[in-house]
């Protein structure tokens, strides 16, 4: 019987196999070792390949698309309701080929190597960001055990430190004053990664074309089409534009019955850190609509669209 789809349960080291026909039962499954996938991949005949599109999922799709396969990433919310009987790899990887053969089931749209690439940046600045922030309220924590209070953000812990660090009135110690000099080289560090790494992704932005045509929209600047370009790569994925306000979640949530339509406020689906960006863009536009001409209209509209 000829093999049509096969799904692919992946993991670290032991991949889950099932062949189906077009009928979608079962032919054959296997077991297979990291090492292995590949060769199997191209000894199997031309066929589509379902995964779920989770961890290293993207690596895979592009390898398996080398051999000579059709590949389709599928969200893992919508694998989840085919997932008949106990859970075991096998049912895994059944149920995604289960998912993959439903038509109304969007699929995930295989990332390059450059929105790879740039989506590491992002996330290597967005770790460091956070702990920073972990920094700063640890250095208030231990401060406020000595009576001294500081008010949040970034700026006013990195204003206070040398102050401290130089003031012989305060009731700080001389022994916890070495430790927040080394705190301070820690948050030093970490304002030196922030910048490296939002220089690094202003110079992607620059030497990408399509992340260029984002920068002519007012309030998009280099982080903002970095990462959607990272999101949503040239947009074939999508039939239209609403499709890709959809899954970024900033179009209205549906609560709809007996023909009486009821929209709440935005989903919240899917990407959230792009969705933060672009509604900041937006809103930096609108702020500045009525002082600046031409940007009124433009900045509604962005808002609207994003």
């Amino acid at each position: 019987m000829k093999i049509t789809t096969i799904g692919l349960d992946i993991a670290k080291r032991f991949f889950h196999v099932v062949c189906c026909n077009e009928q979608g039962r079962l032919i054959k499954k296997r077991m297979l070792k990291r090492t292995q996938v590949l060769a199997y991949f191209q000894n199997q005949p031309k066929c589509l390949v379902a995964l779920e599109a989770c961890a290293t999922s993207h690596y895979w799709a592009r390898e398996i698309i080398k051999c000579g396969h059709k590949v389709k990433l599928i969200p893992p919310q919508h694998v989840k309701a085919f997932l008949i009987g106990n859970k075991n790899d096998y049912n895994d990887a059944l149920a995604i080929v289960v998912a993959a053969k439903q038509p109304h089931i969007k699929s995930v749209g295989i990332k390059t190597i450059e929105q790879q690439d740039n989506q590491a940046q992002h996330k290597a600045r967005e770790l460091a960001v956070r702990q920073r922030t972990a920094l700063c309220n640890q250095i208030r924590g231990l401060i406020a055990e000595y009576g001294i209070i500081l008010s949040k953000g970034v700026n006013n812990v990195r204003k206070n430190i040398p102050l401290m660090l130089d003031d012989e009135t305060t009731q700080l110690s001389n022994a916890f004053k070495v430790v927040l000099a080394q705190l301070r080289e820690q948050l030093k560090s970490l304002d030196n990664c922030i910048d490296t790494f939002g220089k690094t992704i202003t110079e992607s932005a620059k030497s990408n074309p399509l992340c260029q045509r984002l920068l002519t929209i007012p309030g998009v600047g280099p982080m903002i089409s970095s990462a959607y370009f990272n999101e949503i790569g040239n947009g074939s994925n999508y039939r239209r534009g609403r499709d890709v306000s959809a899954s970024l979640g900033i179009v209205p949530r549906q609560h709809s019955s007996g023909g009486k339509d009821t929209l709440l406020g935005i989903s919240k689906r899917g990407n959230s850190y792009l969705r933060c960006l672009l509604i900041q863009g937006a809103k930096s536009v609108v702020s500045r609509a009525s002082t600046k001409r031409g940007l009124k209209s433009t900045g509604t509209i962005m808002l609207c669209t994003t």
